[in-house]
């Protein structure tokens, strides 16, 4: 994690104190404090999901929710997708697999207060701005004078124009810098090809099967004559409908009727004559 930005706001303040001449070699000594103030965190989750469409190596190519092909390079062979409660390593992907990364972004606002207590001896004063230090090791060090700023001189409080060269001065030296952290953490997820649908009942299923080349032919049978056709049967006359049949009764009994009242006729005419 590192700060996303910084900035600082220093300043001074001077706690002195009356001194002699012959005092004028005592050195300092610097002493540093650091604390951090945490504000509220923002949270972000970002979840992508698609389509595994081809995995070459350590590359991966995922069709993404809106159909655009994302490549994915040089993707670590530690990299790890929980599908069904296991872990997978990329070369396990498959085509048509589900992908789903969710990403959780934090933003973590902080600032660093640094104190630095500086003591040293006035080497030179340019009221109200500025003061120059001799440090412990001999060397002058300068230092803005904070606007309105007050010093204690033997328990009396003054400004800028109350430092004299030689005086005993403690200086504390603040500096607050604010920084954003931001932490990410990615977890990717998987589910399994969806296997096709079993057809409907009572659906034909047809099974396409390969010819065979000429190495794989069987060997030619030998070929047979076929029989002769077998001789053809007599054709036997179909039986009267029961229909026709009571028909021509009919027709009959209608004759045999017609002949009796014909001889009937007759006789009687034979009689009135004799």
């Amino acid at each position: 994690m590192k700060p996303k930005s910084s900035s600082a706001k220093p300043g001074l303040v001077l706690a002195i104190g009356m001194i002699s001449i012959s005092t004028l070699a005592t050195f300092g000594q610097v002493q540093t404090t650091q604390t951090t103030t945490t504000g509220t965190a923002a949270v972000q989750v970002n979840v992508e999901r698609g389509e595994v469409v081809t995995v070459e190596g350590n590359d991966l190519m995922v069709k993404m929710e809106d159909g655009t092909i994302r490549h994915f390079p040089d993707i670590p062979d530690s990299a790890r997708v929980t599908v069904n409660g296991q872990q997978l390593s990329l070369h396990d992907l498959k085509p048509g697999m589900k992908l789903q990364r969710t990403i959780t972004t934090t933003t973590t606002p902080r600032t660093v207060t640094t104190v630095q207590t500086v003591t040293g001896i006035v080497w030179h004063v340019s009221p109200p701005l500025s003061v120059i230090l001799t440090m412990d090791n001999g060397q002058n060090q300068s230092f803005k004078i904070p606007k309105d700023q007050k010093f204690e001189v033997n328990g009396e409080m003054v400004d800028a124009f109350g430092l004299k060269k030689g005086m005993k001065v403690t200086a504390t030296k603040i500096t607050e810098a604010p920084e954003t952290i931001v932490a990410q953490q990615k977890t990717v997820t998987g589910t399994m090809p969806t296997p096709p649908a079993p057809p409907p009942p009572h659906t034909p299923i047809l099974i396409v099967e390969e010819s065979p080349t000429a190495a794989d032919a069987p060997p030619a049978a030998t070929t047979v004559p076929a029989p002769p056709p077998p001789a053809e049967t007599p054709a036997v006359p179909t039986e009267t409908p029961t229909r026709t049949r009571s028909y021509t009764w009919l027709i009959g009994l209608g004759v045999v009727l017609l002949l009796v009242v014909w001889l009937a006729a007759r006789s009687g005419r034979t009689k009135h004559r004799t």
